[in-house]
């Protein structure tokens, strides 16, 4: 739980690097709609490091290890979803939005864990 820990942490820092990225520095070379998408890419990479910092303190309170499952497929999620998102606004390929799906549904899955997770152990 302590990696998952340090991985929310960073990818926290990641995700206000990549936002901060986007508001200035692709301002000039992408158009509008594209910044949207890279916005929420941000926002949801954000969220996410949240929501794995909050799974690997639930972890070490509750001592379940699904929180930690949780976690790390919120993990997985994010790079997918995020990651995706990122990758299609730099390259301007847009069928790369084909697989945000599958992270999107990748993060449904670690929320319902982690409410699975909580409904066990409190």
């Amino acid at each position: 739980m302590k990696i998952l820990l340090v991985l929310g942490a960073l990818n926290g820092a990641l995700a206000v690097i990549l936002g901060a990225f986007g508001a200035h520095g692709l301002k000039s070379r992408v158009d509008e709609s594209m910044l949207a998408v890279w916005s929420t890419a941000s926002e949801y990479h954000f969220y996410h490091a949240l929501a794995m910092l909050l799974c690997g303190l639930l972890a070490r309170a509750f001592g379940a290890s699904g929180m930690v499952t949780a976690g790390w497929v919120l993990f997985a999620g994010t790079l997918v979803f995020s990651g995706s998102l990122y990758v299609l606004v730099l390259s301007g390929q847009k069928w790369i939005g084909a697989i945000t799906p599958l992270g999107g549904t990748a993060l449904i899955i670690g929320w319902l864990m982690l409410a699975w997770s909580l409904f066990k152990a409190v």
